[in-house]
C-alpha cells in the first residue's frame, strides 16, 4: 500500500507530487501531464497571469518556467504573455524532471479500504494508498447555463471542449459570457474568419489594466504591491496569504470566493476583439431550440434586465461560463466517500488547514478548494501553497494513523527526475 496516491497530472497534481516525492513518501501519481492545457484550449491562446507567477512548484524551486524558457532561447518577461503552447510544454518539462514516473490512466473509481483507499484505473487494475490527493482541475466542473441544456452537442459546446477552432471557419458562432476565455475565444474565432459575437449579462466589458512596471518607485509599490493576481493589498493578500484567509469566517469567504477577480479580459486581447467582435451586452439567454427542419442552427431566447426580450438565430454557441466546483461533480467519488464529505453554503468540499476534507486522508487541491483558501486556488499560482501545505498534511495523517510515512530508497525514488534532468541538460546545452 503506498502513503500517497495522486490523481491528477496538471499544476497542482504534479506540485503535489513533486513536494511528496521530497518528503520521501512512497506515491504513485495518475494522469496525463497538463492534460486540459494541451488538449482543451485552443492553440493560439496566452497564458493570462505573469510567468512569474506560473510556476509549478518542486520543494527547491529549480524547475521554474523562466528557467525552462531560458533554455529554448526564451525570455520570461514581466507583463509579455507566454503562450498557451509553451507553458503546456514547460509542464511536461517539469513532470519529467521534478516528479517520479506518472502512470497516464485515468482514474475512474476511489473508494474507502481498510487502511486508506483503493483507486481503480481505466483498464479495471486497483491500486490502494492510505491518502489520496485529488487534484482534477476543472474539467469535471464544467458549468452551461440550463437553458442550453438538452441542446445536441454539435450545436451548443463549453470553451473547454475545443482544442482547436477550425471546424467553425466560415460559420457562425455566438460565446456566452464575458471573462477571460470568452474575449479570447471570439478573437480566435474571428481572425480565422467566423462570424462570432459575444453575448454578456453584465452591462460593460471589464478590462485589466497593462500591469505596472516591476522594478518602480517605493511608493508606488507601497501603494500596490505587485502579486500573483495582480496589483494592490487585497489581491496580495488572496495570492500570498491563502493560510490567513482560510481562518476568515464561512460567510466572508463564500462572499469573496464568489464575487473577488470576476470576469474580465487581459488587456492584450482588448485590441483583438473591439475592432473585430459583436458585442451584445446585458444580454442573457431565457430559452433555446434547435431550429426546425434540419436548418442546423439554434435559435437564442434572450432577455435584458429591463426584460425586453428578443431573438437571434446562430449556428453553434459556445459557453464560456466557467466552472461550479461542487461536491456533487465530483463523479469518480465512492458513493460512500462522496456522501461522509462535509460542504459548505456554496455546495463545494469544506477542507481544513493542510487540504484535508472532512473523510481522513482525502485531500483536495485545485480550483475545488477556493472557497476554503480563496481565488488564489483558481490560478496556477495557488500551486506552490497547496502543494507544500497538503503534504505536511498527509505526513501527518500519516503519523496519526500509527504507519509513518514509507520512505522511499533515494535511487529508486531519484532515478526517473534524474534521467529527465540529464536529459534536459544535454537538451538545453545544444539549444545553447
Amino acid at each position: 500500500m503506498y502513503d500517497l496516491l495522486v490523481v491528477g497530472a496538471g499544476p497542482y497534481g504534479l506540485s503535489i507530487a513533486s513536494h511528496a516525492a521530497g518528503a520521501g513518501l512512497r506515491q504513485r501519481v495518475f494522469g496525463r501531464p497538463m492534460a486540459s492545457w494541451r488538449d482543451h484550449m485552443p492553440r493560439g491562446m496566452y497564458l493570462k497571469s505573469e510567468p512569474w507567477a506560473s510556476n509549478l512548484s518542486d520543494p527547491d524551486g529549480r524547475w521554474r518556467l523562466d528557467t525552462y524558457c531560458a533554455g529554448r532561447g526564451v525570455e520570461a518577461r514581466h507583463g509579455e504573455p507566454i503562450p498557451l503552447e509553451m507553458f503546456a510544454a514547460y509542464g511536461q518539462w517539469f513532470a519529467r524532471n521534478a516528479v517520479p514516473e506518472v502512470d497516464e490512466r485515468t482514474i475512474t473509481r476511489v473508494a474507502p479500504v481498510a487502511g486508506g483507499f483503493e483507486a481503480v484505473t481505466e483498464d479495471g487494475q486497483t491500486v490502494r494508498a492510505r491518502t489520496v490527493a485529488l487534484a482534477v482541475g476543472v474539467l469535471p466542473f464544467v458549468e452551461i447555463p440550463a437553458a442550453l441544456h438538452g441542446l445536441d452537442p454539435d450545436l451548443v459546446s463549453h470553451s473547454s471542449h475545443h482544442g482547436e477552432l477550425d471546424r467553425f471557419r466560415g460559420r457562425d458562432v455566438t460565446v456566452i459570457g464575458g471573462g477571460q476565455a470568452a474575449l479570447e475565444t471570439a478573437a480566435l474565432l474571428a481572425e480565422q474568419g467566423t462570424r462570432v459575437r459575444v453575448l454578456a449579462r453584465a452591462d460593460q466589458l471589464t478590462w485589466n489594466d497593462v500591469p505596472p512596471a516591476w522594478e518602480r518607485p517605493w511608493w508606488r509599490s507601497v501603494r500596490a504591491p505587485h502579486s500573483g493576481l495582480g496589483c494592490g493589498w487585497r489581491n496580495w493578500f488572496y495570492s500570498e496569504r491563502p493560510g490567513l484567509y482560510h481562518r476568515l469566517p464561512e460567510p466572508t469567504r463564500a462572499r469573496i470566493a464568489a464575487t473577488a477577480l470576476g470576469p474580465a479580459g487581459a488587456w492584450w486581447v482588448r485590441a483583438r476583439v473591439e475592432p473585430a467582435v459583436e458585442v451584445m451586452l446585458g444580454q442573457e439567454v431565457a430559452q433555446a431550440r434547435e431550429l426546425a427542419g434540419g436548418a442546423g442552427g439554434v435559435r437564442l431566447e434572450t432577455v435584458s434586465r429591463s426584460g425586453e426580450r428578443s431573438t437571434l438565430e446562430t449556428e453553434h454557441v459556445i459557453a464560456a461560463t466557467g466552472f461550479r466546483a461542487t461536491t456533487d461533480r465530483m463523479g469518480l467519488l465512492d458513493a460512500e466517500l462522496g456522501a461522509g464529505l462535509g460542504t459548505l453554503a456554496d455546495g463545494s468540499p469544506a477542507v481544513g488547514r493542510h487540504f484535508e476534507s472532512s473523510y481522513p486522508g482525502l485531500f483536495l487541491a485545485g480550483l475545488v478548494t477556493a472557497s476554503g483558501f480563496g481565488p488564489a486556488m483558481r490560478f496556477v499560482h495557488g500551486a506552490t501553497f497547496t502543494a507544500e501545505t497538503l503534504v505536511r498534511g498527509v505526513r501527518r495523517r500519516l503519523r496519526a494513523r500509527g504507519g509513518g510515512a514509507v520512505v522511499v530508497p533515494a535511487p529508486a525514488s531519484a532515478s526517473a527526475s534524474a534521467s529527465g534532468r540529464r536529459e534536459e541538460a544535454v537538451r538545453s546545452r545544444s539549444a545553447g
